[in-house]
């Protein structure tokens, strides 16, 4: 890991996306940078938050959907499952837009608010790119990578999914370093 490009951050940096493909490591970075002062706020904790707070809207829009593909997206408690949701969302762009739709808004809400209460923010997101007005406030974007083969290990363990649907994660995010680079938002690289 090249640990010496995060000792050599400019000081003056108020906001900093860490970013890269599912399992690469942001955690870790994240972690590491926030022994050195920074405030963390993770956009996947913010993504089920928000999914609870609009679980009605969410249930109502995609439960058509969901039945017809035999996934029970509500739980007994009335309360949205997250894991047979993803099995819908990630099979299909549009319904995945759809609930980035519902939900972008109270994400990007919350961050402001989380920025804007800290001298140094770090936002933990895979996909800030499709939150352009949260990007714009990056001063840098650190984009952690590590191999596929470390990545799918950790998915595995951590995430508890199948090969199949770490698979189509994985392919979702295929072009993800091309969305940061269209920011215009400079980019540090940090092997993981």
């Amino acid at each position: 890991m090249n640990l010496e490009k995060l000792r050599k951050l400019p000081p003056d940096l108020k906001v900093i996306a860490v970013t890269g493909k599912m399992a690469s490591g942001k955690n870790y970075i994240s972690s590491l940078l926030e022994k050195d002062g920074w405030k963390c706020i993770d956009a996947d904790l913010l993504v089920h938050k928000a999914i609870d707070d609009s679980s009605e809207i969410i249930y109502q829009t995609f439960k058509d959907e969901a039945e017809k593909k035999n996934l029970h997206i509500l739980t007994e408690n009335n309360k949205i499952n997250r894991r047979e949701l993803g099995k819908l969302l990630f099979a299909d762009p549009k319904l995945l837009k759809k609930q980035e739709e519902i939900v972008y808004p109270l994400i990007t809400k919350m961050i402001r608010d989380f920025i804007n209460q800290n001298e140094k923010s770090l936002i933990n997101a895979t996909v800030l790119y499709k939150t352009p007005e949260l990007l714009k406030l990056c001063q840098t974007i650190l984009y952690v990578n590590a191999s596929f083969v470390k990545r799918f290990i950790r998915c595995k363990k951590r995430d508890k999914l199948s090969s199949k649907q770490i698979l189509k994660r994985f392919y979702a995010q295929r072009n993800l370093l091309n969305e940061y680079k269209k920011s215009g938002v400079p980019i540090i690289k940090i092997k993981n």
